[in-house]
């Protein structure tokens, strides 16, 4: 079979649209979806990055949620403990009371200063003498630890033991007691 001049034309027209149709499929159609899918992994990779930072951080913010709540508990538990009213009209009869059940009679109070502590805050330290005549050291000993433990926001930060030429067997203590209120 033999070509003749306008069957060459038109083949040389169809490889002439075919080298065409090709250039602008792979030029023009294909290349934004190459430049897309590049652009679109990169925003993959930083999003992720981010996506990475977001979770760190709702992980720190929950810690942070469950630190908050413990807190709260631990105020509250603390707030519970305190009793309403003025401290001058509970602590001294609750003092008296609590060494009494412990077999000490004589025990007199003295309210001492009171100070602001900045970790403690919405609360402050007020401290009391305690006077304690005529007592043995067994008992009186008892009576501390007793006293401590059921009173958890008190505490006693001196004890001075006076005992007297007569009767050694008895002594006279002071208790320098600080417990927490609210402010």
């Amino acid at each position: 079979m033999k070509l003749g001049k306008e069957d060459i034309q038109k083949i040389f027209l169809g490889v002439l649209l075919m080298i065409g149709l090709l250039y602008v499929y792979f030029n023009i159609l294909l290349a934004p979806l190459a430049t897309a899918e590049a652009a679109a992994a990169t925003d993959i990779d930083t999003r992720g990055a981010q996506l990475k930072a977001n979770e760190e951080a709702i992980r720190n913010q929950r810690a942070l949620k469950t630190k908050a709540d413990e807190a709260q508990a631990t105020l509250e538990k603390v707030n519970a403990l305190i009793p309403g009213g003025s401290p001058v009209a509970w602590f001294p009869p609750q003092a008296i009371e609590f060494f009494k059940r412990q077999g000490i009679e004589k025990c007199a109070v003295h309210r001492g200063e009171e100070s602001t502590d900045k970790d403690l805050v919405g609360f402050k330290e007020l401290s009391w003498g305690l006077d304690v005549s005529h007592v043995e050291v067994g008992p009186l000993a008892a009576a501390i630890a007793a006293f401590e433990n059921e009173h958890p926001l008190m505490e006693i930060d001196s004890l001075q033991i006076q005992s007297g030429k007569d009767n050694v067997q008895y002594q006279t203590v002071r208790l320098n007691v600080s417990t927490v209120i609210k402010q």
